[in-house]
C-alpha cells in the first residue's frame, strides 16, 4: 500500500498551521567532512510525484528533485557543522545543531516543525517522526536538499584532494577509502573521534 507522504501535513493543516517545516540531515555516518541538515517548508498541498527519502532514490533523482525543490519550497534553509565540531560535541549533538541552524536560516518562520526522529528545542511545537523521511513530504524534501549539499561538498573536496576520491563514496568508511586514508594520511577534515579513523591514528603513533 503506497503511503500517504501529506498524512502529517494535511493533519496539521487542518488545525490551522500554515508553515510546516520539514528537517532532516546527510552525513552521521561519514568519516570525513560535515554533517549537513535542511530545513524545507514547502507550499500548502503541495505534492512532487516520486519524492521519497533521499537514500532511496538514485544519484540521477535525487539532483533533479532538488533542483525541483529549490525552486518550488517557500523556504530552504542550510546547516553545517564541521568535522571539528562533531569531535567536539559528539555526532548526535552535531546533527541536532545543524538541524537548528538550517530552520534559524529559514526566511520564513515555521508554525510547525516534523523532524525526522530529532528532538529540537524550539519555540513552535516540533514532532520526531521514526523514518519521518519515508513518511512525510515536508521531511522527505530536506532529506533530498540535505544530502545532495553534502554530496556536492564531497565533490569540491575531490577536486581539492583527488586521490582520496570523495567524490565516490562522499566520505564514508567504504573498504577503498580506508584504503586510501592508510595510503595517504589523515587530512583535517576527518572525523578523529570516529573509530577507524581513530585506529588508524594509533597505527601511525605506533609506527
Amino acid at each position: 500500500m503506497a503511503v500517504d507522504l501529506l498524512k502529517y501535513e494535511n493533519e496539521l493543516y487542518s488545525k490551522g498551521y500554515n508553515f510546516i517545516a520539514g528537517v532532516d540531515e546527510a552525513g552521521r555516518g561519514p568519516l570525513f567532512g560535515p554533517v549537513v541538515a535542511s530545513a524545507v517548508i514547502l507550499p500548502k498541498n503541495y505534492y512532487l510525484e516520486g519524492l521519497n527519502d533521499s537514500k532511496q532514490l538514485s544519484e540521477k533523482k535525487r539532483e533533479a528533485f532538488f533542483e525541483i525543490i529549490m525552486r518550488d519550497a517557500l523556504a530552504v534553509g542550510i546547516g553545517i557543522v564541521s568535522a571539528k565540531e562533531i569531535d567536539e560535541i559528539n555526532i548526535l549533538e552535531a546533527a541536532r545543531k545543524a538541524m537548528n541552524i538550517a530552520l534559524n536560516n529559514l526566511k520564513i518562520k515555521p508554525d510547525y516543525i516534523l523532524t525526522d526522529a530529532m528532538k529540537l528545542d524550539r519555540d513552535c511545537e516540533v514532532l520526531p517522526i521514526i523514518h519521518g523521511d519515508a513518511l512525510s513530504e515536508s521531511i522527505a524534501a530536506a532529506s533530498v536538499i540535505a544530502k545532495v549539499t553534502r554530496d556536492h561538498l564531497m565533490m569540491d573536496y575531490a577536486k581539492v584532494y583527488p586521490e582520496y576520491e570523495f567524490d565516490k563514496h562522499k566520505g564514508y568508511p567504504t573498504k577503498k577509502h580506508l584504503e586510501l586514508v592508510k595510503k595517504y594520511g589523515i587530512l583535517n577534515e576527518y572525523r578523529m573521534t570516529f573509530k577507524p579513523i581513530k585506529d588508524i591514528l594509533k597505527e601511525t603513533v605506533k609506527k
